[in-house]
């Protein structure tokens, strides 16, 4: 299979949660992606345990507000890259990307002052070359139309 280019930021959706369009970080030097989660909660649905949060998808803007939830796996201990440890909640959710889509497990946590919503780790960059000096390769036309036509 050919590999794609992805350069070091990009556009792309996360259609279990709702999210349309959100900014991520592609971080190779992350093992795990990582979304921006405010109001997290944990609660049981018919025996399966799940996690509610808050999620504002575009930075420094709180006009849109999505409560998203999620099957709750478990927590993981992280380490950033400042060498703050926390342990955070982990999701397994749908990625999409240029008409693509697989699962991605994702922990969540407050990422309000950093530069991006969404850091996408390694662990989630299924076939894809990533290209440090490039930014927005990927066709999020594509994304949109897929989402519209329910074909994700």
């Amino acid at each position: 299979m050919k590999k794609r280019g992805m350069g070091w930021r990009e556009w792309v959706a996360l259609p279990d949660l709702e999210i349309e369009k959100i900014k991520v970080k592609v971080d190779t030097g992350a093992r795990s992606s990582v979304l921006h989660a405010e109001e997290v909660s944990f609660f049981k649905l018919k025996g399966q345990k799940k996690v509610r949060f808050v999620i504002y998808p575009i930075q420094r803007d709180n006009r849109k507000k999505i409560i998203a939830e999620a099957h709750f796996l478990g927590f993981r201990y992280v380490r950033s890259s400042s060498g703050h440890e926390e342990t955070r909640p982990v999701i397994q959710t749908t990625l999409a990307v240029n008409g693509l889509s697989w699962p991605i497990e994702i922990t969540l946590t407050n990422r309000d002052i950093m530069g991006f919503r969404m850091l996408l780790g390694r662990q989630a960059l299924k076939d894809f070359v990533i290209l440090p000096n490039r930014s927005f390769l990927l066709d999020k036309n594509i994304i949109y139309k897929k989402l519209k036509e329910n074909k994700l």
